[in-house]
């Protein structure tokens, strides 16, 4: 039994879902989003409540019920209050600036590293040493985020690198001397 799935989606006031068929269209007050549903799944919209229903117990009817529910729920979460993710930069001389919409890190390398904003994703660089990733849809975020994770992920003798803020780095004891 998915406890996920089976929960209802309450749409907030301010919200507009439009269902045709398996397309599902969220409108909120930042931004729309859009999405097609597995048609494995069934989706019911009727008095502001939104319910999933899978076919069968199969595996992975079991699995799609409870991605389906989330995935909606995101949408609707993410057109009310955008999804943010924040990376911070360690190591000396390694700093991020914002230029337009886009980032310039300096990581350490020959060149500087310029990052472009896809559509639909803003930074915020409250200090050189932080990185916000904003967004409505929480996929996005989340992919930009490592995107730039990978620039120059975080090594284990020194903490140098980008790391997400909630991310711990296990340290290592370097070469000891005789």
């Amino acid at each position: 039994m998915s406890r996920i799935g089976n929960k209802p989606i309450t749409v907030p006031a301010g919200v507009e879902v439009k269902l045709d068929g398996q397309h599902i269209t969220v409108k909120g007050p930042k931004g729309t989003l859009e999405r097609d549903i597995n048609p494995q799944i069934t989706i019911k919209f009727e008095d502001g409540i939104i319910t999933f229903e899978r076919h069968s117990e199969e595996r992975l009817h079991r699995s799609l019920h409870g991605l389906s529910r989330t995935l909606v729920n995101n949408m609707i979460e993410g057109v009310q209050n955008e999804f943010t993710r924040e990376l911070q930069i360690n190591g000396v001389g390694y700093r991020v600036q914002k230029q337009g919409n886009d980032l310039n890190l300096s990581l350490g390398y020959s060149h500087p590293v310029i990052y472009k904003a896809p559509t639909g994703i803003s930074f915020d660089v409250p200090n050189p040493n932080t990185i916000i990733v904003k967004g409505i849809n929480k996929e996005q975020v989340g992919q930009v985020a490592a995107e730039i994770r990978t620039k120059r992920p975080p090594e284990v003798y020194r903490g140098k690198g980008i790391k997400y803020a909630e991310e711990v780095i296990r340290r290592k004891v370097g070469k000891t001397g005789k």
